[in-house]
């Protein structure tokens, strides 16, 4: 027996071992904290699978096909112009009203393309945290001063965290460029033109799907709740004639996916994910048996849905034993987190920081949480710092970033938003007072 190596194998036994022993199986907090876990994985997967995460695995996917490498790399490559590059990641999310979870495959698409690892992170850090309608939303519930702070926030500190992330690993960076620049220009097989409507098609149906409802019942916002189905089937109809006369795909088969999902539609006016889901498994179909760049468009999608979908429901489940659901709580207390989030102090700001981090929040929902610790005692500066680091990160979230970039770099990219939220939290609560 080699003790040197078997004992890393006994220490995980006896640790498991110990741990289910002293289960506290029967406790109220314990059992109510797994069932927390089942009810927010239920809520996920009801409300971010079918509307977020499948268009994002279909969209990311199609990054990879039907976007050159040369496209990718002349605008967010290591050797790319860094303000040009910088400018377009830190601002792109801006038009998402996604939360993170749906960012990943989108990362992870564009960084596998090419990008480089500074405006990679830097559209992973702000795409979830400067959607307009949270911006919004911030601003009117939490206050003008913290919604322009949560905005300027997360676009400038998006930028310096990629610009740390270029510099940490600038040897990597430095490779990537050169295999980048030795590789040959790929021809384009349509016009750039006919490439970015196929991708603003595709953005639209995610946007106007996952449209939340206002608070106010009039207004430009509220109409585009009302009418979001209708505009997300024009989106639907356009991105189909596409797929015809400039995919090549055969017009009997998109005809074939239409017209049910059409007829679903009808039928099922008043539960508009029936048609929806049956939408994309009807264009799941139709792609995976196609033997040209559609066909590779449903596996490089798929690829993305195996890698990323299993770790984003088993940290949600994590999440929610942990700290439950809005409104519930899990094994931590939400009073100990309304208790170390008052004041202005480092340590006030860094916990918030470090809990949002952890923390899985939904898109918008960062607000009403929000309003409910601010009301219980919570300071200005561990507010915002919560802001610039819950909707970038969660614990989900980790574990997808770990599969694309790597221990280590997840490790430096976590550690610069926590630190980057916690000195932002501190300078906020100095001028808001």
């Amino acid at each position: 027996m080699n003790w040197k190596n078997e004992w890393k194998y006994l220490v995980w036994i006896i640790a498991i071992f110990v741990g289910c022993f002293y289960l506290p199986v029967g406790t109220e907090r314990f059992d109510l904290a797994v069932l927390e876990a089942f009810h927010l994985v239920k809520w996920y997967a009801r409300e971010h699978v079918l509307l977020c995460l499948v268009p994002a695995f279909f969209i990311a996917g199609a990054i990879g096909v039907f976007v050159s490498k040369n496209s990718v790399m002349k605008y967010l490559g290591a050797g790319a112009n860094k303000i040009l590059a910088y400018s377009v990641a830190s601002v792109s999310g801006t038009i998402l009203a996604v939360c993170s979870c749906t960012i990943l495959p989108l990362f992870a698409g564009i960084y596998k393309m090419g990008a480089g690892l500074g405006p990679a992170t830097a559209f992973l850090y702000s795409g979830p945290a400067i959607n307009a309608l949270a911006i919004i939303l911030t601003a009117r519930i939490l206050g003008p001063q913290m919604g322009i702070a949560r905005a300027v926030g997360a676009v400038v500190f998006s930028i310096v965290i990629g610009v740390l992330m270029a510099f940490i690993f600038r040897k990597e960076e430095q490779a990537k460029m050169a295999v980048q620049m030795a590789m040959p220009e790929e021809p384009a097989t349509r016009p750039l033109w006919q490439t970015g409507l196929y991708f603003f098609s595709m953005v639209g149906i995610l946007v106007f799907a996952n449209w939340g409802k206002p608070e106010a019942t009039s207004g430009i916002w509220a109409a585009l709740f009302n009418g979001k189905w209708i505009i997300t089937s024009v989106f639907a109809i356009l991105f189909g004639l596409m797929l015809i006369f400039w995919f090549k795909m055969r017009a009997w088969k998109v005809a074939a996916v239409a017209l049910p999902v059409a007829l679903l539609a009808y039928v099922f006016n008043d539960q508009p994910l029936i048609p929806f889901t049956a939408g994309f498994v009807g264009l799941s179909v139709i792609t995976s048996i196609d033997k040209g760049e559609n066909g590779e468009w449903f596996s490089s999608s798929w690829t993305f849905a195996k890698q990323i979908l299993p770790l984003l429901l088993f940290g949600v489940l994590i999440a929610g034993i942990l700290l439950g659901r809005v409104g519930h709580e899990g094994l931590i207390p939400s009073e100990w987190v309304a208790r170390a989030v008052g004041g202005n102090s480092l340590f006030s700001n860094f916990f918030a920081s470090f809990a949002g981090a952890f923390m899985y929040f939904a898109t918008l929902t960062e607000v009403p949480i929000l309003q409910g610790l601010m009301a219980n005692g919570m300071g200005n500066g561990p507010a915002l710092a919560l802001l610039l680091a819950g909707p970038a990160l969660s614990l989900p979230n980790m574990l997808v970033i770990n599969s694309v970039l790597g221990t280590k770099k997840t490790a430096v990219f976590v550690s610069l938003v926590i630190v980057m939220a916690t000195i932002s939290g501190m300078l906020f609560g100095l001028i808001a007072g």
